[in-house]
């Protein structure tokens, strides 16, 4: 008899992924999002504060993440905090939170995506992006197993070449500690600022939480893995930040399109710019790999619940993966990489994934200490913070984010009104 079909029902995904796989998986998709993507613009933001940004995003995503690590113990299901919403808080708090999630996150797909595009071949960057996220839908949609394999690679990668920058400009004579200092310019506004932006670096961590019904035994799985992808993360990003801010200073780090290039090649290096445009698109692979596999799990569950068409709820009966959600979502991200550019939607996702760790942190509140509640302080610092960065974050991000929050209010609304006439 099939193992899988001994270990999943008919509507169940397959529990196949361990804590070393669940790790990849959040490094996988932080490592990417964040050193290619939002180093720069976090850079002209905070302008000398950039480090103190990194270190107050990291705050924040540690209370997140410790809120929903104890959450995703309590509940291993997919969704995430849509889930963990639904069931603490309520029904339209649940919903809000997965709707922030799966519009947040696909734009952040469109932003990989268009990264691989630019890095790979900057002149049909558009459409490099479409076939990236086609080819990884396909490598989701043949199983969630092949998927932790191939982000292992991916990772091991990403942090060879990362290791290989941070020697080049630590060890170069370009090198230049005083480049690091915080200065008259630096203003709490821009490190605010900043660390809503770089926010977006950290958020691998929710593939984790929405990954809960593939992992085995998640009550131990779920608490190591998340903190330990967080640390190894912060760890280095901080390496990274330092060396090229060392390099480069932050007002040149802020106009740089390809900061860590610009980077070896400051520091006298210049062979090593091809590997770094490699590392960089495979890196924003493994991001958009990652993303896609937590966008189409909350799907999943927010179409199980028909908050989504309930069609896309459907589990592969082979490779046990909620196959129409990837395709659904995989069809919207190509899209949105053919027609939106990087850093716009850098904004609008963090907001989206901050409002969504804000009621994560509300959900853990509400945890007694027998369920594993966290520390209070965690979840009142972790709430405080995510409305702070979100709020922080330029006009036109929070101004498109509150509208789509709006239309998704409205939506329910609609939907439960039309659910009393006909009862």
């Amino acid at each position: 008899m099939d193992t899988s079909a001994q270990s999943a029902g008919a509507g169940e995904l397959d529990r196949r992924l361990g804590v070393y796989d669940a790790v990849v998986i959040g490094l996988g998709s932080m490592l990417g999002a964040g050193i290619f993507a939002a180093l720069a613009p976090a850079a002209s933001a905070a302008g000398p504060g950039l480090l103190p940004a990194l270190a107050l995003a990291a705050v924040v995503a540690y209370c997140n993440a410790t809120s929903s690590a104890r959450l995703a113990a309590r509940y291993p299901r997919s969704g995430g905090t849509y889930v963990y919403g639904r069931e603490r808080l309520g029904d339209f708090w649940g919903y809000l939170a997965g709707w922030g999630f799966v519009i947040g996150k696909t734009a952040s797909c469109a932003a990989m995506a268009l990264t691989v595009g630019s890095y790979v071949w900057p002149g049909q960057a558009r459409a490099v992006a479409v076939a990236a996220v086609v080819a990884l839908t396909a490598v989701n949609y043949a199983g969630v197993q092949k998927s932790a394999w191939l982000t292992r690679g991916i990772v091991a990668v990403v942090l060879a070449v990362l290791a290989a920058v941070a020697t080049a400009c630590l060890t170069s004579g370009t090198a230049d500690p005083a480049r690091l200092d915080l200065g008259a310019d630096a203003s709490f506004a821009g490190v605010l600022q900043a660390a809503g932006l770089l926010f977006f670096a950290f958020a691998g961590y929710a593939r984790l939480a929405t990954l809960g019904e593939e992992v085995r035994d998640p009550g131990r799985t779920i608490p190591r893995a998340i903190p330990l992808a967080l640390g190894i993360t912060l760890v280095v990003y901080a390496g990274v930040a330092v060396a090229v801010l060392s390099v480069l200073g932050s007002d040149r780090l802020a106009h740089t399109a390809a900061p860590l290039v610009a980077a070896v090649r400051t520091a006298g290096v210049p062979a090593l710019a091809p590997v770094v445009r490699a590392g960089a698109a495979v890196a924003a692979l493994g991001s958009l790999l990652a993303l896609i596999l937590g966008v189409s799990r909350t799907t999943l569950a927010m179409a199980r619940d028909r908050h989504l068409p309930h069609a896309l709820a459907a589990i592969h009966p082979r490779t046990k993966v909620p196959h129409r959600a990837e395709l659904a979502v995989g069809a919207v991200v190509a899209v949105l990489a053919a027609t939106t550019d990087v850093r716009g939607a850098i904004g609008f996702s963090s907001f989206g994934v901050l409002a969504y760790y804000a009621l994560a942190n509300a959900s853990a509140w509400t945890l007694t200490p027998a369920e594993g509640r966290p520390p209070r302080l965690v979840p009142i610092v972790g709430t405080a913070g995510c409305l702070a960065l979100a709020f922080a974050l330029p006009l036109a991000s929070v101004l498109w984010g509150a509208a789509v929050f709006a239309v998704g209010a409205a939506a329910y609304g609609v939907r439960k009104t039309a659910g009393r006439r006909r009862t």
